[in-house]
């Protein structure tokens, strides 16, 4: 592969695109690698959280200045998908109950993309979940 070229589509799950924006290289370090090769996506269910974070105080800056932040520091793109897809992946993820994960977990598998996350249930359950390069 050439220097440069992003081989990967990835979907970060919401902290860690947070934790992109905000440039927590520590946090990071396990999948630094990833990131630098990869194609990066958030999906829209992403940026509805961020600002369900930011209306509940869990996070001060408007979203839409971490989404400049990914997008022009870091290559992020907004994911697409059919949302009939990801409603019928979703339906299946029953070992979830929160609403945000099921659904951002359902994109990444209807996108056939790997999802980036630090979150254990979801790699647990979920086999396109990565936490490491």
């Amino acid at each position: 592969m050439e220097p440069g070229i992003r081989s990967l589509t990835v979907h970060l799950d919401t902290h860690v695109a947070l934790w992109l924006a905000a440039g927590e290289t520590r946090r990071l370090r396990p999948v630094q690698a990833r990131l630098r090769r990869s194609a990066l996506y958030v999906s829209p269910i992403v940026i509805v959280e961020m600002e369900v974070l930011r209306e509940i105080g869990r996070i001060r800056e408007a979203v839409a200045d971490v989404l400049e932040i990914l997008t022009e520091d870091h290559g992020v793109r907004e994911a697409v998908g059919d949302i009939t897809s990801v409603g019928q992946h979703a339906r299946s993820l029953g070992w979830t109950r929160d609403p945000f994960d099921r659904l951002i977990v359902a994109h990444a598998l209807a996108s056939r993309a790997t999802l980036l996350t630090a979150d254990d249930t979801i790699r647990e359950h979920c086999r396109q979940a990565r936490w490491d390069d």
